[in-house]
């Protein structure tokens, strides 16, 4: 009889490509994940993965093994969530992945609910940017994340997703306070369009965004530097280095020698959360739901 065990650490193989980053997945050693998988191919009497230069391949037989693996699998949480339904009662262990904004902006409240209503339920905040938290969730290593869809630029989420939206999140230009642009009301995008802009990392799913609307408006992007830390963005642009594109949602405090200008036509996003539809039902998926709308009713208070 086939060992779900191993059936999930050959799972892990062919979502992450090597026994390594399946070992990390797993929270094992790489050893450990060795050992099962040699286990697994005495159990089925045919290789299941084979050299390939520095690497490994899966072999026919494995592919066969990992579509059922991943039905099993699917089950298996399935008939977890459906057990924590049963029982309703909202315990465990969650782990929650979002973008830096997010955690700032809406996790501290939620979280904060969550202790107070629910103290049998443990929620592991993980900042994540969406090129890690999607195949984080799709790979079971987070339960649920929050994510951002600028308009115009969906980001794909892998199939068998179930999703709740949470907020609308504008964003308004930042300037220096003494560019001529800064005390205005209003600005037209197209005013600010070629601007020396201080971006988001590159390749990131924002700058992305930044990248492709600017060069819809017909101008090529001036991306003069490319920061991750929001406060050193907000630095940046006080010392007169560039102008940024700046969400509302966890801004915080605007430092001296910053303006924030609105702009039209306005720069929205659509923040919303999401997890495997096939755990949809554990109580502890809703109860996060309900806390980050909680939270967003604050934040807009």
């Amino acid at each position: 009889m086939l060992n779900v065990e191993r059936m999930r650490v050959l799972h892990a193989i062919a979502v992450n490509g090597s026994l390594n980053r399946a070992a990390e997945e797993l929270h094992v050693t790489s050893s450990a994940v060795s050992q099962q998988l040699a286990k697994l191919e005495r159990e089925v009497g045919q290789p299941l993965v084979e050299r390939n230069g520095r690497g490994i391949r899966l072999t026919e037989a494995a592919e066969i093994l990992v579509e059922h693996a991943s039905q099993i699998l699917s089950l298996v949480r399935r008939a977890e969530a459906d057990l924590e339904a049963h029982r309703d009662e909202v315990g465990g262990h969650l782990v929650l992945s979002a973008i830096a904004t997010a955690a700032r902006g809406l996790a501290p409240t939620a979280l904060v609910l969550l202790r107070e209503l629910h103290p049998g339920l443990r929620v592991e905040l993980r900042e994540q940017e969406p090129d890690e938290s999607v195949p984080a969730v799709a790979r079971g290593e987070s339960d649920m994340a929050i994510v951002v869809d600028w308009t115009g630029a969906p980001i794909p989420l892998p199939g068998a997703m179930a999703k709740a939206p949470l907020m609308e999140d504008v964003a308004d230009i930042a300037l220096p306070a003494g560019h001529p642009l800064a005390h205005r009301d209003l600005v037209d995008f197209d005013e600010v369009a070629g601007e020396r802009w201080i971006s988001w990392t590159r390749g990131s799913i924002c700058d992305d965004w930044l990248h492709g609307m600017l060069r819809a408006r017909g101008v090529e992007p001036d991306i003069a530097h490319s920061v991750e830390e929001h406060q050193t963005k907000l630095a940046m642009i006080a010392a007169g280095l560039g102008a940024a594109v700046m969400p509302r949602l966890g801004r915080g405090p605007v430092p001296e020698g910053v303006r924030l200008v609105p702009v039209q036509p306005a720069l929205v996003r659509q923040v919303y959360v999401f997890w495997r539809a096939d755990a949809g039902r554990r109580p502890a998926i809703r109860a996060t739901v309900r806390a980050l709308r909680e939270a967003v009713g604050a934040a807009e208070e």
